[in-house]
């Protein structure tokens, strides 16, 4: 989705103040994608650690991909390289996922159609915001 490959692209990603409208305040999301984190590493029992019937894990994985790039996105709007590099990079292992796995992507641009740098940060947006609106699923 760079902007200077395809301007229909561009368009589909909302901004990003539009695309986390209704995300957690950073704080919060921070905490639980830690806790998430530990819970899918085994370093911590949880939910996820303890797979109920029915949990689809490859949603559920892909929506913490989801939610950790996003929180990445969100913490670089202020500048600065490294918050941006960190971000590129979440984005970049959402995209790799997604091409693993494209019948989970939610919007309408997949993620091999688009161009790295800002791309990914843009898929992200879009895919967060198509996330939200179907009601989060995978969590």
């Amino acid at each position: 989705m760079d902007a200077t490959s395809d301007s229909r692209t561009e368009t589909c990603a909302p901004p990003a103040h539009r695309a986390y409208a209704n995300a957690p305040d950073l704080r919060r999301e921070m905490h639980r994608l830690l806790a998430l984190g530990a819970e899918r590493d085994g370093r911590q029992a949880g939910p996820r650690t303890r797979t109920p019937a029915g949990l689809d894990t490859t949603a559920a994985e892909r929506a913490w991909l989801l939610r950790r790039a996003a929180l990445m996105d969100r913490m670089a709007q202020g500048g600065g390289s490294g918050p941006a590099a960190a971000a590129a990079q979440t984005a970049g292992e959402l995209v790799r996922y997604d091409c693993r796995h494209p019948d989970l992507v939610a919007g309408p641009y997949h993620p091999d159609v688009i161009t790295p740098r800002p791309g990914h940060r843009l898929y992200v947006r879009q895919e967060y915001a198509a996330w939200t609106a179907a009601g989060c699923p995978g969590t």
